[in-house]
């Protein structure tokens, strides 16, 4: 895959590793995300932690890669505004993103397979791309 930029394909292995090793944790141990979803709804102050590291990663996704230049730039584009809007969400109305997060949990095993799936096509995605103009890459 050809991509413009050199940090789309980097942004894309690291995205990759994450959304591995989160479908990887919740294959592995799936009571571990019910009790981090227990935790979270009844601590306040985890969701602001919580909301705080999400919304940091967010934001400097979205300042450094909001490119809609290509497939992947576009992946990866949108992840880091999701990940903004997430933070955003735990930090000031908790409470909708908690109860999809309590609901999901009955799909553990189904979203964790997506995960490493993504994670995998990612990863690979980045790991095998090049950047550069079609047809004159340049890495």
């Amino acid at each position: 895959m050809t991509t413009l930029s050199v940090l789309t394909l980097y942004l894309a292995e690291a995205l990759g590793l994450y959304l591995i090793l989160i479908g990887l944790s919740a294959l592995a141990a799936p009571q571990r995300w019910k009790a981090i979803m227990d935790d979270l709804a009844t601590s306040p102050g985890l969701q602001i932690a919580l909301g705080l590291s999400v919304l940091a990663i967010g934001i400097a996704l979205a300042i450094a890669h909001s490119r809609l230049t290509d497939p992947l730039a576009i992946i990866v584009s949108a992840i880091g505004w999701l990940a903004l809007l997430e933070g955003a969400l735990l930090i000031a109305v908790p409470g909708p993103l908690l109860r999809i997060g309590h609901w999901s949990l009955g799909f553990t095993r189904i979203w964790a397979i997506v995960a490493l799936i993504l994670g995998i096509a990612l990863a690979l995605a980045g790991l095998t791309g090049t950047a550069g103009l079609p047809g004159h890459p340049t890495v």
